[in-house]
């Protein structure tokens, strides 16, 4: 029995709002879902879970239809699905009054109930959030009944304000797989047991890495799962190391064929760091029209010697300003100011 373990796929969400892309970002999320249902039409699975957040926010009649009728093209696939704190249930939510296709069980209540399919030995437990935040621990005292078979559990949530789970509590209540969403990076919680799948498609830009779905075989009443990446783009953290020969032009190529190494389609953060001359004046957001780039940070640092400048300059503002500085213990702001002020200092000295 194979099965597909995916949430936080968060239909509807525009990524990245105000950037060229956003708007395929959007139809991408669609997209992927979409991909990841054709792909259990053309190779079936028998059980999908969704665990919470399907959409970004409150789902739209239509939007609810579309998903239906997706799902009503893979009837022999029995779906499991749960409102997360993205996607909760409101008192007007549509989620209520939907009619689901046959092979589609959505738990309605935000308390944890069981779905019993004993012809195969198949248990399910879920529930769907009321409420955009539950700060009680609902799943640490759910146990699975007692009767032969597989039993999982959907789970969302994790954080202080998210159905805080323990994970020790968790490996001990005896479920044969706990299937989690609610952070957007795919981590195993407990080997072939609990994991979280992540987000579907990445949809901050601290999303970063791979993304997409568990798949799971039960076999002798066994579990084994792996993740399988399935996302069209990613998110990276490229860094570009500036040193004293570095040029605008040289960091502006040195971008391009990282991005042309790693993917045109990726979307990037990228951080300037290194010691730099100078006089060298970056422009950092010129390096976003080189690719899909959220934001560029610049950490350089103008290439002094604070020791030779405060012993050049001893006992007038300049030495006193770096003597200063050295004794404290700066974060990275002030690090900057630093950096900013002493070289204000320096320029208006030599132009006077």
């Amino acid at each position: 029995m194979r099965f597909i373990h995916l949430a936080d796929v968060h239909l509807g969400a525009v990524p990245d709002r105000g950037c060229p892309w956003s708007e395929k970002r959007a139809n991408e999320i669609w997209e992927t879902f979409r991909r990841v249902i054709a792909g259990i039409r053309e190779n079936p699975v028998d059980l999908l879970f969704i665990a919470g957040d399907l959409f970004h926010r409150q789902p739209l009649p239509h939007e609810l239809k579309e998903v239906n009728e997706l799902f009503s093209g893979i009837p022999e696939t029995r779906i499991y699905l749960m409102a997360g704190d993205s996607d909760y249930l409101k008192a007007d939510s549509f989620y209520r009054s939907f009619p689901w296709a046959p092979n589609v069980t959505f738990f309605e209540k935000e308390r944890v109930t069981c779905v019993e399919n004993p012809e195969d030995g198949i248990y399910v437990y879920g529930m769907s959030y009321e409420h955009p935040e539950i700060v009680e621990p609902m799943y640490d005292d759910v146990r699975p009944a007692k009767k032969e078979g597989v039993h999982i559990l959907l789970a969302h949530g994790g954080d202080e304000k998210h159905c805080p789970v323990n994970v020790a509590a968790l490996a001990g209540a005896g479920f044969d797989y706990i299937a989690l969403g609610h952070f957007h990076t795919p981590q195993n919680v407990i080997r072939d047991m609990a994991a979280y799948s992540g987000a579907l498609e990445p949809v901050k830009n601290n999303d970063f890495g791979e993304h997409g779905y568990i798949e799971g075989r039960i076999e002798n009443g066994k579990i084994r799962t792996r993740f399988v990446p399935f996302s069209v783009r990613t998110y990276s953290q490229l860094l570009i190391t500036v040193n004293e020969e570095s040029t605008q032009l040289s960091i502006e190529e040195k971008l391009k064929d990282e991005i042309f190494r790693r993917g045109g389609l990726n979307i990037y953060r990228i951080i300037l760091q290194g010691k730099r001359k100078p006089e060298l004046f970056l422009i950092p957001e010129k390096l976003k029209s080189f690719g899909n780039i959220t934001e560029v940070l610049d950490e350089t640092r103008p290439a002094y010697d604070l020791e030779e400048l405060q012993e050049k300059y001893a006992g007038t503002l300049i030495g006193d300003y770096i003597h200063f500085f050295l004794e404290k213990n700066r974060n990275t702001v002030e690090d900057k100011a630093f950096y900013y002020g002493l070289q204000a200092l320096l320029e208006t000295r030599h132009s006077s």
